[in-house]
């Protein structure tokens, strides 16, 4: 199966729209995660979330015709990177249920500094330069600043703990992105998808059961809708959608798109909890999308086949 991109368009005024309609749902993730979580606890979440998630993208592989059932020797690394996905999840979950909305989408997006920390040790033409060196050490402080901070007590009930986890999910979105980035180069990307998923239910499901009581309070339709929001909205249309972009441009082009996540994230965050955008908030922003900038800028043209796959699989399942 080959990767290459070629003949990518010029964005224009209807695809920069879409991505960043695209990007203002995915800013949208985390506000209705914690939306989700006064009713349904963090793991029966998950379960809800990628069951929806799951069956959305199997009814678009199915249409499109995309062969889902592992060939020969897949079946080892596909359970490798559901295991990592699952962890990765979980721990997103309870650090968003322990702290506020604003911080957690903030720290989950500073996932490419992890990456490239990740990919310098793995991928022999990803290696660190003075440049992305500084983008990492400004796009850091931003973090430990921000992860130190507590935010309004009324939607972090144990601030801390809560951006401590948040980072550390995180880092393992970081170390699943580049495990897939090496998968997706012998099988086709929409596997991964699928598989990791697929892995990760029974997992979700017994956990809950066992630990997790399945409601809080009485079921209504506000954590009905931000569980589908999460799995079909940004399961599947995101992913249906930002697929069909990078068909037609570049990953470079389309990736200043995702800066605007934290940022949508953070207003969402204002304007649905109430959250009071500090000074602190601003400044932990600014400093981590500053060193993603730096770290991120284009090395060619010969990494965005692989790159694009990424963006593809990991915006949807973060």
């Amino acid at each position: 199966m080959s990767l290459q991109v070629t003949k990518a368009e010029q964005i224009g005024w209807s695809s920069a729209l879409i991505a960043l309609f695209v990007s203002a749902l995915w800013g949208g993730n985390v506000i209705a995660l914690k939306l989700g979580l006064a009713t349904v606890p963090p793991l029966w979440s998950a379960f809800w979330r990628f069951l929806s998630g799951f069956v959305a993208v199997l009814i678009w592989a199915k249409f499109s015709g995309i062969q889902l059932m592992p060939e020969r020797g897949e079946a080892r690394p596909l359970s490798i990177l559901g295991l990592m996905f699952t962890l990765q999840i979980m721990g997103l979950n309870l650090g968003v249920n322990a702290t506020s909305p604003a911080y957690a989408v903030i720290l989950l997006n500073s996932h490419p500094i992890f990456t490239n920390l990740v990919s310098h040790f793995f991928v022999p033409e990803d290696r660190l330069s003075r440049q992305r060196i500084l983008g990492l050490a400004i796009a850091f402080a931003g973090i430990c600043y921000l992860a130190m901070g507590r935010p309004d007590a009324r939607l972090a009930p144990h601030p801390i703990l809560g951006n401590v986890i948040v980072v550390i999910s995180a880092s393992l979105l970081a170390i699943r992105m580049v495990y897939t980035q090496r998968l997706v180069q012998k099988m086709d990307p929409v596997r991964p998808v699928i598989w990791q998923m697929g892995f990760s239910l029974p997992i979700f499901l017994a956990s809950a059961a066992w630990l997790e009581p399945a409601l809080l309070k009485p079921l209504t339709a506000e954590p009905v809708i931000a569980i589908l929001y999460q799995g079909i909205a940004i399961g599947g249309f995101c992913f249906v959608v930002w697929t069909r972009l990078l068909k037609r441009h570049s990953p470079g082009s389309l990736s200043v798109f995702g800066f605007s996540v934290p940022v949508f994230g953070v207003i969402l965050s204002a304007f649905i909890f109430g959250e009071s955008i500090t000074g602190r908030v601003v400044a932990g922003m600014a400093a981590v999308t500053a060193g993603i900038v730096i770290v991120t800028r284009r090395r060619g043209t010969e990494l965005e086949a692989e790159e694009s796959v990424e963006e593809a699989i990991e915006e949807v399942l973060r």
